[in-house]
């Protein structure tokens, strides 16, 4: 009403007021929003949010994640949350070693041999078997797994010989390494003799010498080991050729087992510390049972892991189904070494 009467003041003054807002007038009855621009002296103009025109009730969720500053609407469950549904449940990481051990040989050969006949027992003389090495062109188990060693292997006795040589100096680190060979020599040595002697060594045998420690390491488990089958004996395998010397084969808890002794000061609690051993011992396995010196044949394994401060050494039993798992990686690292 007020803006009424106050046009109409503008009308009766004005003659051309009353022209120019005639029509407008006689055809809307309010034409205050006409004029709207010209009451800004009297009201403040109001500010437009953009915002409000979006569908509040569809897009609510986004619109108040967009023009909240208080507080966020994200958190670190709301967003995993989202990407479960966006994306799925995270695949877990397969490490690539998984997927090397799916892989099978080309020319696969039984670890037992099905062909080889096993004679009576009979009055035969109870000596162990000691066949010498013959050097020939047949590669040896040994620089077969030298020559294929795998990149992160290799990377990690890289380290550790320049860690050593750093630490004793180039001549310094060749004694080391001379002084362990000869260490494991006679501790083989020392093991072979109690073994032929058929002697348990006593708890003060040995503490002049320098395996004094290992053969302390060794004694629980010296104590489960009889019927000694074979002493640092020559082994070939007459299908695959190749060939290796087994430290002993004899029976570990009643099972037959190639046995292979270790040394080491640091301690090695599981079979994977042993790094390539076990490949080994299935290959020496292997080679026993095609070699027809031996009429006999194994199908389980043993590392025993002595320790030169004379802490309990660590034996890693091999049962069948484990002994067949590394001949089938021996098997691989085999046909790499040929395709070399």
């Amino acid at each position: 009403l007020f803006r009424m009467k106050f046009l109409q003041q503008l009308f009766r003054k004005s003659r051309g007021l009353e022209m120019l807002f005639q029509v407008p007038l006689c055809q809307k009855p309010v034409p205050c929003m006409c004029l709207a621009t010209s009451t800004c002296l009297y009201s403040k103009k109001k500010k437009v949010n953009g915002y409000e025109q979006v569908d509040q009730e569809k897009y609510k969720n986004l619109v108040c994640s967009v023009t909240s500053y208080k507080t966020s609407s994200q958190t670190p469950e709301t967003l995993f949350e989202e990407d479960n549904l966006l994306y799925g449940p995270a695949d877990k990481h397969r490490s690539p070693v998984k997927n090397a051990e799916t892989k099978t040989p080309k020319s696969w050969v039984p670890l037992v041999n099905p062909n080889k006949r096993i004679p009576l027992p009979g009055s035969d003389s109870n000596l162990p078997l000691k066949i010498s090495l013959q050097r020939n062109k047949i590669p040896s188990v040994t620089s077969i797994l030298q020559q294929t060693i795998p990149p992160q292997q290799a990377l990690y006795l890289e380290r550790w010989k320049q860690k050593m040589i750093l630490k004793l100096g180039k001549d310094g680190f060749a004694e080391y390494t001379k002084n362990l060979f000869l260490q494991g020599k006679l501790f083989h040595a020392t093991l072979e003799s109690i073994f032929l002697s058929e002697e348990m060594p006593t708890k003060g045998q040995g503490e002049d010498t320098a395996v004094s420690g290992y053969l302390s390491s060794v004694q629980h488990v010296l104590k489960d080991i009889s019927e000694i089958k074979a002493l640092e004996s020559a082994v070939q395998h007459e299908t695959l050729q190749y060939l290796g010397l087994v430290d002993c084969v004899a029976k570990y808890r009643g099972q037959l087992c190639v046995i292979d002794w270790k040394t080491s000061e640091k301690s090695k609690p599981s079979l994977q510390n042993t790094f390539d051993n076990p490949l080994q011992v299935a290959a020496y396995i292997g080679a026993i049972n095609h070699d027809a010196n031996y009429d006999f044949q194994v199908s389980c394994g043993l590392i025993v892991v002595a320790y030169k401060n004379g802490s309990p050494a660590h034996p890693h039993f091999m049962d069948p189904d484990l002994c067949s798992q590394y001949w089938n990686k021996w098997l691989l690292r085999l046909e790499e070494y040929m395709e070399r």
